[in-house]
């Protein structure tokens, strides 16, 4: 954390002076500026990790540095000081890419729980990048473009997780990915050259499930004119993949607790047990813990299947991800398609960000593919959607502040999303925090500040 080097950009020099000051006592490397032009140079002649820029400047303004920083450096982080500005100029920096704002004058406690976070984030981005990186040459994670902390806090545990023989357990609403990050963690694994096999459970006919997972032998049932290797002996050396846990017959899961504690598997119609080498990966959209309780599932088999644990969130929890999903599929389908490079209306971006997506990413993927084979023009407007999509009104409507400085409005929306949060995790701070994408002290000062009181 330490090592961390900050310029500071400000035409106040008793702000820069306070700042720079506190900062060093907490052992980071300063740099100063005393103009947008000054702060610039600083860029390019240093390595920065994070500026902290004034908004409102004589010579350049806060969004004018942040472009030409990001020019000069894209890793670098930006962090918006203003007393000035509108909503507009603060959502304009974020879609320009600042990490966040900080309102004047500076509380230091809240610059310290920001830096913290910049930390915090920067560290998982660049385990998900070794990811990313390391899967380029044999599977694209194209599904799981994300710039939501949720997302990467997922992708950082699965990269850490790659490596061990461990199963996992991936648990998620359908259409989320599960599969897709199933595969992810496969081929980036020790068994990357050999077989993922997938087995989708409830698409298997109950009577021939278990000779599909595990084979037969000649004439272990009518129809069975050959010996048949199951999905588990074809994937020896890899991994299997077992979708839809929660719908295999507990007689079968009985058999699938042997194959975790002996890996070893017998074939329908034969006592000969047969040695395999398989890392199990399993998925399910359902509440495994629920269907203990009402007896339909093994407590046994289902901690044996929870090594690691690996929930994706569904979209709606992770609105941050919508945009940069839409601009991949857009792109993808309209050269499938043989269509030029198209733009999204302002009316259909709009109702896209409302929308709440009950299929996720593999619904937003299918209107995306069904709007660019659709539309008519260089653009996809509002008529190209589907009318579930344009006519979703949103399940809360967040209240809008019609008059107040930046600040104020900032403010309001913050308590509504933290008491929101508080609301939906019963209270319970940690869970809050996961949901606002907040540590938990980030939380709690927030919390104090604006007067939040403790849930329970």
């Amino acid at each position: 954390m330490k090592d961390y080097s900050i310029l500071i950009v400000d035409d106040e020099d008793a702000q820069r002076s306070i700042l720079k000051g506190y900062l060093e006592k907490k052992g980071y490397k300063i740099y100063s500026a005393s103009s947008g032009t000054e702060g610039i140079k600083t860029v390019q002649n240093n390595l920065i990790d994070i500026v902290l820029s004034d908004f409102k400047m004589p010579d350049k303004t806060g969004l004018e540095v942040l472009e030409d920083v990001k020019k000069i450096n894209p890793e670098t982080s930006f962090v918006i000081l203003t007393a000035y500005g509108t909503i507009e100029d603060a959502v304009k920096a974020m879609r320009l890419g600042a990490f966040d704002y900080i309102s004047k004058p500076v509380d230091l406690d809240e610059l310290d729980l920001m830096i913290e976070r910049i930390i915090e984030h920067n560290n998982l981005k660049s385990e998900i990048q070794i990811l990313k990186n390391q899967l380029k040459e044999k599977f694209k994670i194209d599904s799981f473009i994300s710039h939501s902390a949720k997302m990467e806090e997922v992708l950082s545990v699965a990269a850490r997780a790659a490596d061990s023989k461990a199963t996992i357990l991936i648990t998620g609403e359908s259409g989320t990915g599960k599969e897709v990050l199933a595969k992810s963690i496969h081929y980036v694994s020790p068994r990357k050259e050999k077989p993922f096999i997938a087995v989708n459970i409830p698409a298997l006919p109950e009577t021939l499930l278990e000779s599909e997972l595990f084979g037969h032998e000649k004439g272990a049932f009518t129809g069975a004119d050959k010996a048949k290797k199951g999905r588990f002996e074809l994937a020896d050396g890899g991994t299997i993949f077992l979708d839809e846990i929660g719908d295999i017959p507990i007689n079968l899961q009985v058999k699938l607790l042997r194959v975790l504690q002996e890996h070893q598997i017998e074939r329908v119609g034969s006592s000969e047990n047969i040695n395999i080498d398989v890392r199990i990966m399993a998925a399910t959209h359902q509440n495994l813990e629920e269907k203990i309780k009402d007896g339909s599932f093994r407590e046994d088999l289902y901690y044996r299947l929870n090594i690691v644990s690996l929930h994706i969130p569904p979209l709606r929890e992770r609105r941050e991800d919508i945009l940069p999903l839409i601009d991949y599929f857009i792109e993808k389908y309209a050269k499938e398609n043989n269509r030029n490079k198209l733009t999204l209306s302002k009316e259909a971006v709009d109702s896209l960000i409302k929308y709440n997506f009950p299929g996720n990413v593999r619904e937003l993927e299918n209107i995306i593919e069904r709007a660019v084979v659709l539309c008519r023009s260089e653009a996809i407007t509002l008529n190209d959607l589907p009318n579930v999509v344009k006519g979703f009104k949103g399940e809360k409507e967040i209240p809008q502040i019609e008059t107040g400085s930046l600040i104020d409005q900032v403010e309001e929306l913050e308590k509504k999303l933290i008491f929101d949060a508080l609301s939906s995790a019963n209270g319970n701070q940690s869970q809050a925090g996961r949901i606002l994408g907040l540590t938990e002290r980030n939380l709690r000062y927030k919390m104090q500040k604006y007067g939040i009181k403790k849930f329970g």
